[in-house]
């Protein structure tokens, strides 16, 4: 990964810091290197991409950041709890599940460990790529086809993805901060322990709906004590077998009071459940995996339904100052979209690598200034997700537009069906 920017116009000149690193790959040779990085760095310009999400590279990055970007973990987890040592008079789903966090936490450092972390930074790289687009009749949330089925299905751009880099800083209490460059498009987000924003080159800087939530890429092998904390409260459902390793499977859902603060009038979250794949030799998560599901009201008697699936496979754990951190996992994306009209279903895959190539403890000088939101910030009353509008007339006959209000929901054109991205009808029309 590479801090530094050289100056390829003057030799003596000094070299630029990156605010967010860039990968290596962007520095393939030194004949065309500065064409390369010049068009690497050149904002994406915020216009309304095609009608479908694989149609030009701009949509694609676009419906990658919105969705894989910085999701948020279901509920909020209060700073000053942890883990309650007494695992008796439980359920025996509750005191297994509090069981298996006892060993995480034994094997990830222990109680000592975690306990010194006050801050945090990661540097990592991503690779991101929008994998296959299915729409048509017959297409159904279990994936099964009929014998009537009519699905067209539209590969994603295969050049290799799309490359780029994250710095992410962390802060007691309920405190983070995200910078994500992906191929030009830079996305930023963060939570200063009362609200939870995130702002991208084709949108305005927009706060989520309901209380602050941990960032989901935390989870992802980077925090412990977070992880520990979200599934003190799970249950243990039973064991699977993944990747080869024979695992505990614990399970949390969010309670009704978090999916009412995170609706609103026109959208309403049906559901968000989290899962936790622990390895039963080593006692580490070896995979993350969450679902919700929500329901916009397209008219008084017609609804569109969105469900998002993601489900990180966590890898490569290195001890770091006495804690053990995982260095490397793939992350893949699902997003169903149904109704009452079955040629209107579409499935849309995404998927992400990424690795940590930095992380360091106990950051010195990181202030609450570090955290302060946008100053454009504003959060929206009602709306919801992140929608790509697009004037464009559709290319695939299930790509038709329905109408929330005044704001407009495109079947294959959401880029992050998301309660974070709660976007207003006006700034919808705008992007």
């Amino acid at each position: 990964m590479r801090t530094l920017c050289p100056n390829f116009e003057r030799e003596d000149a000094l070299e630029t810091v990156l605010e967010v690193p860039i990968p290596e790959e962007m520095f393939p040779t030194a004949k065309n290197r500065w064409p390369n990085m010049k068009s690497w760095m050149r904002p994406i310009p915020g216009r309304a991409p095609a009608s479908f999400p694989f149609a030009d590279r701009s949509s694609q990055i676009q419906l990658l950041l919105g969705v894989v970007g910085a999701p948020l973990i279901p509920l909020p987890i209060p700073s000053d709890y942890w883990l309650n040592k007494i695992i008796k008079d439980h359920p025996i789903e509750s005191s297994m599940a509090k069981y298996i966090i006892h060993q995480y936490i034994a094997a990830v450092g222990g109680d000592h460990a975690l306990s010194s972390i006050d801050s945090m930074y990661a540097m990592g790289k991503v690779k991101m790529m929008a994998s296959e687009f299915s729409a048509g009749e017959g297409l159904s949330v279990n994936n099964l086809k009929t014998d009537n089925s009519k699905v067209v299905k539209v590969k994603g751009m295969r050049h290799g993805g799309e490359v780029g880099g994250f710095v992410l800083w962390q802060k007691r209490p309920d405190l983070w901060s995200l910078e994500l460059v992906v191929s030009g498009s830079k996305m930023s987000a963060g939570s200063d322990g009362k609200i939870a924003w995130r702002q991208t080159p084709w949108n305005n800087s927009h706060a989520s709906r309901g209380p602050p939530r941990p960032l989901r890429r935390s989870l992802q092998g980077l925090d412990p004590r977070l992880t520990a904390n979200l599934f003190a409260n799970s249950l243990c459902i039973g064991e699977k077998t993944v990747n080869g390793e024979d695992c505990f499977v614990l399970r949390l859902e969010a309670n009704p009071s978090t999916l009412e603060a995170r609706s609103s009038s026109n959208v309403e979250i049906i559901r968000h459940t989290v899962w936790g794949y622990f390895s039963q030799r080593t006692g580490l998560l070896v995979q993350l995996e969450d679902s919700h599901l929500i329901r916009i009201k397209a008219s008084k008697n017609d609804s569109i339904f969105w469900e998002t699936t993601m489900e990180s496979s966590i890898q490569d754990y290195h001890t770091i100052d006495g804690v053990n951190i995982a260095q490397s996992g793939k992350t893949s994306v699902s997003l169903f979209r149904y109704g009452d009209d079955t040629e209107k279903h579409s499935r849309t895959r995404l998927e992400e690598v990424w690795s940590i190539e930095e992380v360091d403890f106990n950051i010195k000088g990181l202030s609450m200034d570090c955290f302060l939101p946008p100053a454009d910030l504003k959060k929206e009353d009602e709306g919801y997700t992140n929608v790509i509008h697009s004037s464009a007339k559709s290319t695939v006959k299930t790509q038709d537009t329905l109408k929330v209000g005044n704001a407009k929901f495109g079947t294959a054109k959401v880029a992050a069906t998301d309660e974070d991205d709660s976007q207003s009808s006006d700034r919808s029309e705008g992007l």
